[in-house]
């Protein structure tokens, strides 16, 4: 496949060669075959090669994507109010996971001030030292805020997770794969040392969470989510200890793009939802400069729901984030700036439209609520979409 893409520099290239050498003599060792799974974790996590724990920018003008908190502080208001109403009913903590730029923590942060409402910790976790550096630098003036390592054994509050889903690995499965009858695992092999694909018998477990599976045609080929199903099972036995601990229980916000299981294994999506980002260009190709790109897959939010629950969570509202927001408030918080002021308003009221309108960021992004002893304000029982898991 010929990419036309814009040139790294020549310290990028060497690490992205270097990160290529490390996932071949990993295949090597391992008879010539990976799952997808793993040269996903190793092109994103690998120590200091991978995209997410490498050096590279990954957010913003000069990176290779941008997210809703860098479009406008709109999103992160609206969501702390959100946050307040379940923090009401949880404890007064947040624990934030993949935190981006920290631009997110600090909206929501500000607009808490703001009302009145008092944080007692704002815990991030994230893997990349790159974008730890920045969160550190736009937090300096909120104490409050630590950094973990790692999830913690046990919490009470509301967590958040704004695309945090998507980047976790998946494999990779296919109908019929190479000639071969029933359900294949599509994994990465080698040939003349670069990276190919190659199929191999399928675990009937990693099948089992696409619904009528049997029905797909031959060749369909999809990802399923194991890695990010064992996060939501973890998810809620953290709260769950939380809880037990504590008599207080806790919420989480999952903010992604992705479907609902009967639309995420339709015909027209038969070859999968994997995509590529580079310097803001996307393309399907997952083997093109390891380490400096960005390789993501839609959430299939029915398995989430379902291992959260699993878990002994509740789903306590999924819905768009067009509605979400809609019900949080982003119309009121954008009203704070007066229409009269033009400067000042249309960017903002152009930012609001790319959030929630139904041909941008509006319908493709869902938003999952699961929890325990919490519930969403009423102002979210209207557009609630949880019988569509």
């Amino acid at each position: 496949m010929q990419l036309h893409l814009p040139q790294p520099s020549t310290d990028a290239l060497n690490a992205s060669r270097a990160l290529h050498k490390l996932i071949a003599d990993e295949i090597r060792r391992n008879d010539g075959w990976i799952s997808f799974a793993r040269y996903m974790d190793l092109l994103l996590y690998a120590p200091n090669l991978g995209y997410y724990s490498g050096g590279a920018a990954k957010l913003g003008k000069d990176g290779d994507f941008t997210t809703a908190p860098e479009i406008t502080p709109l999103f992160g208001g609206a969501l702390a109010h959100v946050a307040a109403a379940l923090m009401a009913q949880t404890a007064p903590r947040i624990l934030e996971f993949g935190a981006g730029t920290g631009r997110l923590a600090r909206d929501i942060l500000t607009e808490l001030a703001g009302m009145g409402v008092a944080v007692d910790s704002y815990a991030i976790v994230d893997l990349s030292g790159e974008l730890r550096a920045r969160q550190q630098e736009m937090l300096r003036d909120f104490p409050q805020v630590t950094w973990l390592d790692r999830m913690p054994a046990a919490f009470s509050g509301v967590v958040i997770g704004n695309e945090v889903l998507d980047a976790m690995p998946v494999n990779l499965v296919i109908k019929g794969g190479q000639d071969e009858q029933g359900w294949q695992e599509r994994g990465v092999g080698l040939s003349d040392d670069n990276f190919t694909f190659v199929d191999r018998s399928c675990d009937s477990a990693l099948v089992a969470q696409i619904p009528d599976a049997d029905a797909l045609p031959a060749g369909y080929l999809t990802e399923v989510h194991p890695v990010a199903a064992g996060f939501m099972r973890s998810l809620a036995a953290m709260i769950d200890a939380g809880a037990s601990e504590s008599g207080r229980g806790g919420a989480a916000i999952l903010i992604d793009y992705g479907f609902p299981a009967h639309e995420y294994y339709l015909g027209q999506r038969a070859q999968g939802t994997l995509m590529c980002h580079f310097r803001h260009h996307s393309h399907p190709d997952p083997f093109y400069l390891p380490g400096l790109q960005d390789v993501t897959a839609h959430v299939d939010f029915t398995a989430m729901a379902h291992a959260a629950v699993e878990g002994g969570l509740g789903v306590l509202g999924y819905t768009s984030q067009a509605a979400f927001l809609l019900a949080a408030g982003i119309g009121d918080l954008l009203m704070r700036t007066s229409p009269d002021d033009p400067l000042r308003y249309l960017p903002q009221a152009n930012a609001m439209q790319k959030l929630i309108s139904p041909a941008e960021m509006g319908e493709l992004f869902k938003v999952l609520v699961v929890g325990r002893d919490a519930e969403l304000p009423d102002s979210f029982v209207r557009s609630d979409r949880s019988h569509r898991l």
